[in-house]
């Protein structure tokens, strides 16, 4: 990673600080905790981020980590998505800001962007949204056959992964499971493979896969 992109790391850790004032983005307001912490945790799945991907970031908040991740590889181009219209307002200042043109915030609810989006990309990633089910139910849809799903956990999802067989309802391979520690706390990232398209039925109205899970 050059000098330039860690520099362009640390103006964004100061920018989310001062956004968090105004709207709480993600949690602390210091650049140094926001740096070390959360942006570290972004840069955790960034290897397993395809070269030259478009990628969808459901959830994205303050832009962790799909904002994190268009800074770091610029060869990648991303959609920052989130349902709620002032933290988008806040992200796009932000990557204007930092002159981040692969990134693209976008508010509205994945499910409702998936209709006009179907499989559209190479990959998607969360961090820090729903139950593994859940997510995989949003970012299916969205990832074309052959891309990847990323989700960033923490230290023990065998349970929450076992409870979402089978996996290849949604199109997908069975999970890898690749742990990591940031700032002395124990995560995991999972990832699946999109092997085939998902059923047409996802994705469902939205709330559905929080309200009913597909395993049921």
């Amino acid at each position: 990673m050059t000098q330039d992109i860690i520099d362009k790391l640390w103006k964004y850790a100061d920018l989310l600080g001062e956004a968090n004032k105004s709207a709480r983005l993600t949690g602390p307001s210091d650049a140094e905790t926001l740096f070390n912490e959360h942006i570290a945790d972004a840069l955790a799945g960034l290897p397993y981020l395809p070269e030259g991907c478009s990628f969808v970031d459901i959830g994205t908040g303050g832009g962790l980590p799909g904002l994190v991740w268009c800074i770091s590889r610029p060869d990648t181009r991303g959609v920052l998505l989130d349902s709620i219209g002032k933290k988008i307002a806040l992200l796009s200042g932000i990557a204007d800001e930092l002159g981040c043109k692969n990134a693209t915030p976008v508010c509205m609810r994945s499910e409702d962007f998936a209709r006009g989006h179907r499989e559209a990309f190479g990959a998607a990633v969360a961090r820090a949204v729903a139950h593994a089910r859940v997510l995989a139910e949003y970012m299916s849809p969205l990832v074309a056959p052959g891309g990847l799903l990323i989700a960033f956990k923490g230290a023990d999802v065998t349970q929450e992964l076992y409870a979402a067989q089978p996996w290849e309802a949604l199109g997908l391979s069975e999970p890898e499971t690749y742990p990591y520690s940031v700032a002395n706390k124990e995560r995991t990232i999972v990832v699946w493979e999109k092997t085939r398209k998902c059923p047409a039925r996802y994705p469902r109205k939205p709330g559905d896969a929080l309200k009913n899970p597909w395993p049921r």
